[in-house]
């Protein structure tokens, strides 16, 4: 096919559903729109759309032509993200994405790095789903569990994160406070939404205490935190978060087959970039002070 701005066109065209709303995303005329539809479809010698009051909707010969298209289209985007990841300089967009677990000790040092680097804009994406660096989706990814191990990434450890038992101080007066993991029979339990969820401890809480016992349970950590802040029951906070939280009592300390190994992972192609370099040592050197146990007084 010679003529990739008609295949693009009808791309945007499947997208937007209208002639009018391809023309905007194109920024072109819509009467380029039709033009470029009507010419691929005289080319192809086949319908590729279906008109109709509403607007455009593909033949089953379109939605072909549109899947070569939508992989021409990311390809494009993946080879624009490489290419603006290239600069000599800490400037530009910089892409890092990671759990919202890790919110309570990676955003405070991403809006350091950008103040120290005030050409950067810092964009920060958090989620379940696993942003695709090799897509261009990211330049740096903080990942936890196994190490990553996709062929064209270069995965670093990074630190791990020392989890604790805790409770509020309303709970501890209500139901008493444990003495150890021996004594927690009897008590009360915030967990997460998925009973097969993979961090360590998680897994650890699932097979140490009765189902029953987990009477607070969410998909989302911070939601944990704040429940048993709020008294609903013990449950696990990361040691540096739970440092920040007023009126939280530690039932029991790190162990070290709670602690998740943490991995700075970043792809071939962007590794040695300037911008990328710059966080992933800046980053590096906060590791031994968020890795570190805390020291427990007696």
């Amino acid at each position: 096919m010679d003529n990739w701005d008609e295949i693009r066109t009808a791309y945007h065209v499947a997208r937007a559903g209208t002639v009018s709303g391809a023309a905007e995303a194109l920024g072109v005329h819509h009467a380029t729109v039709i033009r470029h539809i009507d010419a691929l479809e005289a080319r192809l010698g086949v319908r590729l759309f279906q008109r109709h009051s509403r607007g455009y909707t593909p033949t089953e010969a379109g939605n072909e032509l549109l899947r070569v298209a939508k992989g021409a289209d990311d390809q494009f985007a993946q080879l624009a993200g490489r290419i603006k990841g290239h600069g000599g300089d800490v400037s530009g967009d910089l892409v890092v994405t990671s759990l919202g677990a890790f919110n309570h000790f990676l955003v405070p040092a991403l809006a350091e790095f950008q103040q120290a680097h005030p050409d950067l804009t810092v964009r920060h994406l958090t989620g379940e789903r696993l942003f695709r660096l090799e897509y261009g989706e990211a330049h740096v990814a903080v990942r936890a569990g196994a190490a990553p191990d996709q062929p064209d990434n270069v995965a670093q450890p990074f630190f791990h994160q020392h989890v604790a038992l805790y409770a509020s101080a309303a709970y501890v007066a209500r139901h008493g406070q444990p003495d150890g993991l021996e004594a927690l029979g009897g008590h009360r339990f915030v967990g997460p939404g998925d009973t097969q969820a993979r961090a360590p401890h998680f897994r650890w809480l699932e097979g140490a205490v009765a189902e029953e016992a987990i009477v607070f349970r969410s998909d989302d950590v911070h939601a944990q935190w704040a429940a048993v802040a709020a008294g609903a029951g013990i449950g696990f906070v990361p040691c540096a978060q739970a440092a920040q939280m007023a009126g939280l009592i530690q039932i029991a300390p790190p162990q070290p087959d709670w602690a998740a190994p943490l991995w700075l992972v970043s792809h071939v192609d962007l590794h040695r970039t300037a911008k990328v370099q710059a966080l992933l040592v800046f980053l590096k050197a906060r590791a031994d002070l968020w890795g570190r146990p805390p020291q427990i007084s007696t």
